[in-house]
């Protein structure tokens, strides 16, 4: 789970790093209200989860409070890169020396933490990576071991912090990994972190993401979640344990496994291009050992998105018997009754392929056909979608 800015600002200032006074407004009033309360020069800055907020308009400094509504005004109601500013975040102005950058995330091709530090912030870090590689220090961190002083100074040392900064930098450090240990974290950045005038150091922006796999240990994270951004298919979906992302396309898509899912979607926008460049649906894994219900839950999900033109449930049958695939098919077909009128394409394979035709086959549903190869059910359902 991705979190707002002004979340995760809160969240720094729960584990004892250096922020500045802010508020959130959803309304102009609300946005003066916090800049009287705050007092002095403000940023009004857009509250969504993508980059590229200050380019498209979406940070603006107000110099009190009358141009804080003015400027909040202008920028409820954006759209930046597809999503509404609905919300702003109406925080204290600093005055910059320096800005730097500093992350802790979960380097999952290498199986362990990565902290990355660079004295060159306040740009993305993909650019300084670019531009700059010298500028930029990569430390793996032990996750048994974890960063202690003597780690955080290793960092700071191997990333060229001023030594006016070093050690202000290195407590940062500290409390930025107690924060990523103790909320699950996969990703912790500042950026920029910076030193202002007077010599202190501060996050003056940052960006988490909570690894949802934690979230039973976790009940306050529920708190954060933004139910009104939420995809209303996606909610249903995690309500019921499934592995489920919306897509733009209009073929939806079912398999038993993360890898035979991502090969359907591949196949189906290649072969969605013959027939006007149709596309997945959604992206939908039942998992290696579903049962009949949850292949009737998946199926009852993307039968309900009105995007969807036709599906492919395409498995390849191990712990998951066809079998049970099929009848889970059957079953979901059932309880749908008339609200079920999008044609289905079946491609089975595997533990039970026999049993499983043949119960489809005695079904003699009018919306499902069956395919014997992966390319062929992908075509016809292509071809569906598009008529």
């Amino acid at each position: 789970m991705d979190l707002y800015e002004y979340q995760a600002r809160d969240l720094f200032e729960k584990h004892g790093l250096p922020v500045l006074a802010a508020a959130i407004a959803t309304t102009a009033e609300e946005a003066h209200a916090a800049a009287i309360k705050i007092g002095g020069k403000v940023v009004v800055k857009a509250q969504v989860k993508v980059g590229g907020r200050g380019k498209a308009g979406g940070v603006k400094l107000a110099l009190d409070a009358d141009d804080a509504r003015e400027k909040a005004e202008a920028i409820l109601g954006m759209v930046i890169k597809g999503h509404i500013v609905r919300t702003v975040m109406i925080a204290a102005a600093a005055p910059i020396e320096s800005e730097y950058y500093l992350s802790i995330l979960l380097d999952r091709s290498n199986r362990t933490f990565l902290v990355m530090a660079s004295v060159a912030g306040g740009m993305e870090i993909e650019e300084v990576a670019h531009t700059a590689p010298e500028k930029l220090a990569k430390i793996p961190v032990d996750a048994n071991a974890g960063i202690d002083l003597a780690k955080a100074q290793e960092i700071v040392k191997a990333a060229q912090f001023p030594s006016d900064v070093a050690e202000q930098v290195a407590h940062v450090l500290l409390k930025v990994w107690e924060l990523f240990k103790s909320e699950d974290a996969t990703l912790v950045e500042i950026n920029p972190l910076v030193k202002t005038s007077d010599g202190k150091i501060i996050a003056l922006d940052g960006k988490v993401t909570l690894d949802d796999n934690a979230g039973f240990r976790h009940p306050d994270h529920e708190a954060l979640v933004d139910h009104a951004a939420t995809n209303a298919l996606e909610a249903l979906a995690k309500e019921k344990d499934l592995n489920y992302v919306k897509l733009d396309g209009h073929v939806g898509i079912i398999g038993n496994g993360a890898g035979l899912v991502m090969s359907t979607l591949d196949v189906v926008a290649y072969a969605g291009e013959k027939h006007g460049g149709v596309r997945p649906a959604n992206f939908l894994d039942i998992g290696g050992g579903a049962s009949a219900q949850v292949m009737a839950d998946g199926l009852s999900i993307i039968l309900g998105d009105p995007d969807v033109k036709s599906v492919f449930v395409n498995v390849f049958g191990g712990i998951t018997a066809c079998d049970a695939v099929a009848n889970g098919i059957v079953q979901a077909l059932e309880l749908l009754g008339p609200k079920a009128t999008k044609p289905i394409v079946v491609r089975l394979d595997g533990n039970n392929v026999i049993e499983g035709r043949a119960i489809l086959a005695k079904a003699a549903h009018p919306l499902i056909e069956q395919a014997e190869t992966m390319d062929g059910a992908a075509n016809r359902a292509a071809e569906l979608a598009a008529k």
